[in-house]
């Protein structure tokens, strides 16, 4: 029998297989940083309430420091703007509930921006000894510059405001936002440098004493400080205690048309105070010193409208206690937003005019502009508000009261200047009914707990809609009420006169890192001209 062997083709196994072209590689190289560079900025964002992952933030940054260390001024633009775009674009998105896409991805579009220019920093002074703290405070100079311009500032999303329930919290004690901030973005870095240095020596097998050291302390110190800034943070009374009561009356529904039920508004307000009041005679609660309700509790404006003034000075009297009424108000032809202390007896006693008001929702910057592009948007803002030029403490009869209004809890100089004027307690009355069930409502509770700890004194959040807390002095949350329902919150709070070095030094620790930021960026590009000088001789 003949047996044919069938011959084997070869020609697939002996075709030389396809290699990755050089336009293939360098694109790739530039495909895996960009997308590391946005999905460390989520990761940086996920970091943030409502969410409790705060350390989050830290491998966010050593990721940030992976994409930046040792780029050029125009790829680090590029990746900068890139993780802005990553922790803006969800962290923001709020502010488009009920307005639509527009004004979030332009609000987002301009502070990345910021993040972008930041990015160039990094990776100008990457290459210098002790980048890690350069780098941090390259960071601290963006967050500075982005809470003042354009439109007198824009804070949110400082890292300190991630940092809640975080280990570095008692930070905010020794230099408030910036220095809690600096800490943590500091850690991130210094965690990327040790990474490289290990996967360095292991390559290498040479282990560069210095910058090892730099990498241990950038980690070390942080945390170190965190641990000591703990004595700091008290919640111990040193000028008694006072009940207070906060009012939470709900709105008749979401969004921005809730003002046209200023009428519900003002009565849910009332009838939840009565409430309070019948409890009280009932024994099932105590009687407060004074009562709290939140920003436009009252749209109505009690100086004009008698029935409005009625109806607030009915509640006073029915709970027989004080009451800071959050009311839009017109005197002398000013639009103002303000807090308006209610004696039972006496009725309206003292005032405070919100200072920082809010671009494109309480005045409307640019306004030909913006109706140029959009009709609709100019409509919402009618009547630019005015702002207030003082401090906002009221006195419950001893006890000290400061105000800071919704939007101002953001800003370090707005809440300082209430603690420096005597505030023994701080009230942030809020209005969040236009944002509906985001997380915009989370995302402003956060900072009161920074400002809490900051300043080492007891915050309130009286919202109209949610969420309602108290907080004591060492940022716990004790009550809280959920969303869209009415509530009150009555509870026996620590009075304290002691200032924290943050309230003492005011705004010198965020200059102090400025200053640093300066010194390594002008290090940074003395080195570089050198290096072209030399290149060139």
């Amino acid at each position: 029998m003949t047996v044919t062997a069938t011959p084997v083709d070869q020609s697939d196994q002996l075709q030389p297989q396809p290699v990755p072209t050089a336009r293939g590689l360098r694109l790739l190289r530039r495909l895996v940083p960009a997308a590391a560079a946005a999905l460390c900025g989520v990761l940086l964002y996920v970091s943030f309430p409502p969410r409790t992952l705060w350390w989050l933030a830290l491998p966010a940054f050593a990721g940030f420091a992976w994409v930046l260390r040792g780029r050029g001024w125009k790829s680090a633009l590029g990746l900068g703007y890139l993780f802005g775009l990553g922790f803006l674009l969800p962290l923001l998105v709020w502010t488009g509930v009920e307005v639509g896409p527009g004004p979030w991805l332009a609000l987002v579009a301009i502070e990345a921006v910021f993040v972008a220019l930041v990015g160039v920093g990094v990776a100008a002074v990457s290459r210098l000894p002790a980048w890690p703290v350069w780098a941090a405070a390259v960071w601290t100079a963006g967050e500075a510059a982005r809470a003042r311009v354009p439109f007198r500032g824009f804070p949110w999303g400082k890292i300190a405001f991630g940092q809640a329930d975080g280990v570095f919290l008692p930070l905010a004690a020794v230099g408030g936002t910036p220095v809690l901030g600096f800490a943590v973005v500091l850690c991130g870095f210094g965690l990327y440098e040790a990474g490289r240095l290990v996967v360095e020596g292991r390559r290498t097998r040479v282990v560069r004493k210095a910058a090892a050291a730099t990498a241990l302390l950038s980690v070390a110190v942080p945390v170190a400080g965190a641990v000591a800034a703990r004595v700091l943070v008290s919640d111990t009374a040193e000028n008694g205690t006072a009940t207070v009561a906060v009012i939470q009356g709900n709105v008749p529904r979401a969004g921005l048309e809730f003002s046209a039920q200023r009428r519900a508004v003002l009565d849910y307000h009332a009838r939840e105070t009565r409430k309070l009041a019948a409890d009280i005679k009932a024994g099932r609660t105590a009687k407060p010193d004074f009562v709290l309700w939140p920003e436009n509790s009252s749209d109505i404006d009690p100086f004009s409208n008698a029935d409005a003034a009625q109806i607030i000075d009915d509640a006073a009297k029915a709970v027989g206690a004080p009451i800071s009424v959050g009311g839009v108000v017109e005197r002398d032809g000013k639009l103002l937003n303000e807090q308006i202390l209610w004696d039972p007896a006496k009725g309206p006693t003292q005032t405070y005019d919100k200072r920082q008001i809010q671009p494109f929702g309480e005045y409307l910057p640019l306004r030909s502009l913006v109706g140029a592009i959009n009709k609709d948007w100019t409509g919402m803002v009618r009547q630019d508000f005015s702002r207030g030029t003082k401090p906002g403490v009221f006195d419950f009869g001893g006890a000290k009261v400061g105000l800071v209004t919704c939007y101002e809890a953001a800003f370090d100089w707005a809440v300082r200047s209430e603690v420096t004027d005597g505030a023994q307690m701080i009230s942030v009355p809020s209005n969040n009914a236009t944002f509906d069930r985001s997380e915009m409502t989370y995302q402003q509770l956060a900072m009161s707990r920074i400002r809490a700890v900051e300043h080492s004194r007891t915050v309130t959040v009286p919202v109209t809609s949610g969420v309602s807390a108290v907080i004591m002095p060492d940022g716990r949350i004790t009550q809280k009420t959920g969303m869209f329902v009415p509530a009150y919150l009555v509870q026996k709070v620590p009075l304290r006169s002691s200032e924290t070095p943050a309230t003492k030094l005011g705004v010198l620790p965020e200059i102090a890192l400025l200053l640093v930021a300066a010194g390594g960026l002008g290090w940074a590009i003395g080195s570089g001209l050198r290096a072209r000088r030399a290149a060139d001789a």
